[in-house]
């Protein structure tokens, strides 16, 4: 009896691991996900997530956990929704994605092998780019004043901040830098907010996003 438990438990993460894409039913709209499962050759399974349209991609997944044909998952990125589903008879993951007290019905088919996105490290930023940066933009019909604080930290790699005044005053900390000669790139993976812009003429321009929604924006650096 045990090696057959043993086979049947061994199908099961065979089965679960691989390149999962649907869609998560909210009201009113479908969102499109694309999921990667993997196991490691120690058995712990690892996972990144991609949310097109909303800015999303190679996300990791935490609270990943695989019981036989359950499969939980929480995508640190959105606001961190929670998806706990189980693999069909007919090989499909199927269950229910609750974020914020909704919840939300979504249904996921294997595309393909496992394409697991590894963590992300930061980079330097350049010494020209350390500081403050400032701008205005108008987003989603409202005017935003907006600072991007840029640094490196103690271990070399660059840490950012924005600062976002509208409505209401927001500090929130990027967990992704990433300069590559003249673009710069930073993101919250939480929120799901970001910029893409490219220094040049003593400014950054580029786009601000939240989700689906965008926004030219031209950063200046602050008088120090």
């Amino acid at each position: 009896m045990l090696p057959l438990v043993l086979a049947l438990a061994c199908h099961a993460a065979e089965t679960v691991a691989g390149r999962w894409e649907g869609t998560v039913r909210i009201p009113d709209a479908e969102m499109r996900v694309v999921v990667d499962l993997a196991q490691d050759s120690a058995g712990q399974w690892t996972g990144s997530a991609i949310v097109p349209g909303y800015g999303v991609k190679g996300a990791p997944l935490t609270d990943l956990a695989v019981n036989g044909s359950d499969v939980a998952f929480t995508i640190k990125a959105l606001g961190e929704p929670k998806f706990r589903g189980r693999l069909t008879d007919a090989g499909e993951l199927s269950g229910d994605c609750r974020q914020g007290g909704n919840t939300a019905p979504f249904q996921l088919a294997k595309s393909g092998p496992p394409q697991v996105e590894p963590p992300r490290r930061n980079t330097p930023v350049r010494k020209e780019l350390v500081g403050e940066w400032r701008g205005e933009m108008q987003f989603v019909g409202r005017p935003i004043r907006v600072a991007l604080k840029l640094s490196n930290r103690a271990d070399g790699m660059g840490a950012a901040q924005f600062v976002l005044d509208g409505q209401r005053h927001t500090e929130l900390p990027l967990d992704r830098v990433d300069q590559e000669a003249d673009t710069l790139t930073v993101e919250s993976s939480e929120t799901g907010i970001g910029f893409e812009g490219w220094f040049r003429y003593g400014a950054i321009s580029g786009t601000f996003r939240q989700g689906p929604f965008e926004a030219p924006l031209v950063l200046r650096q602050a008088e120090k």
